[in-house]
């Protein structure tokens, strides 16, 4: 009896131990399971936003839009090679009966302006049956206004902030607190003007003349450019170009704007296709993360260190 008993005991024992080994092979399987299912979840979700960005484009007919928002920077969204491969798939697409530029922005750059204006001009030329528009949101200024004037048209609401025609470059000099703490600057440089606009070192009349002789001639070109986008709709007055902004009813009256209208509004009433579709350069999330990393500490840098020249 106690050989059967102890035979019964390593039965229900090895029966027991089985039953566990066989939960537990359970509960891994379907940890798998899950997992296969949430990495295929994923994938699949990766390339339906892919397919969705690629396929930018109408059947039939539609409005073609592109966004510039944000400061103008060669390292940011509104960059110029961003704002011009939106506008060449916008323009290149068979479907596009018209483009829009929606605009929101305070200006940065002027050579991104600059190359933005361009590129405007040179697909009109391209594609003279496409009329291109700007339609401002909030803002439309400096550098930002730069890129609009070589629209046919700008269109604005009623409370836009427009104009902002001016040219400035701004830093700090740190001479006199160097100077109170006792801290000695040590810059070696050939050439008497190497070091100019170095916010540690002190700035002579000759330098600051040069300086406003440069904006001067920006200042310049940028009046250039927006009387040769605008032409006889300017109203000028000795204001229109100090660097003041206008509300977007005023822009009308100057000259600065055509009319009061939305994307919508242009869409429907201007290039009769209501169908809007987006051929804005998106970034994905790496790109996004990487570049506000790069951008801040940039930023950070260029406060102690630098100058820096924008339109606004």
């Amino acid at each position: 009896m106690a050989e059967e008993s102890w035979e019964r005991r390593v039965i229900e024992q090895l029966a027991t131990d089985g039953l566990h080994e066989q939960t537990r092979a359970r509960r891994w399987g379907i940890f798998f399971k899950l997992l296969t299912f949430g990495f295929l979840f994923v994938g699949l979700f990766a390339v339906i936003v892919a397919i969705t960005e690629s396929q930018r484009s109408c059947v039939d007919k539609c409005t073609a839009q592109v966004e510039l928002r944000g400061e103008l920077d060669s390292d940011g969204p509104a960059s110029a090679e961003n704002i011009m491969q939106g506008l060449q798939a916008a323009f290149k697409n068979k479907g596009t009966q018209g483009v829009v530029l929606r605009v929101n922005s305070p200006g940065g750059s002027p050579v991104q302006a600059g190359e933005i204006n361009d590129e405007i001009r040179r697909l009109r030329a391209k594609y003279p049956a496409i009329p291109i528009y700007a339609v401002v949101e909030e803002v439309c200024a400096s550098g930002a206004y730069y890129a609009a004037v070589a629209a046919d048209k700008i269109y604005v609401d009623k409370a836009s902030l427009i104009g902002s025609i001016g040219v400035i470059i701004d830093g700090f000099g740190f001479v006199g607190a160097m100077d109170k703490l006792g801290i000695e600057r040590r810059a070696l440089a050939a050439g008497e003007n190497k070091t100019f606009l170095d916010p540690f070192s002190p700035m002579t009349q000759q330098q600051r003349d040069y300086a406003q002789k440069i904006i001067a001639e920006i200042h310049q070109q940028f009046i250039g450019v927006v009387k040769a986008g605008r032409g006889a709709r300017l109203k000028e007055t000795p204001e229109l170009f100090s660097g003041l902004v206008w509300n977007g009813a005023r822009s009308v009256e100057l000259g600065l704007a055509d009319g009061l209208g939305s994307v919508e509004y242009v869409a429907r009433e201007v290039i009769k296709a209501e169908d809007v579709v987006d051929f804005s350069v998106k970034e994905n999330i790496s790109e996004r993360l990487a570049r506000k990393f790069g951008a801040t500490l940039g930023r950070s840098l260029g406060a102690v260190i630098g100058h820096s020249m924008r339109w606004r």
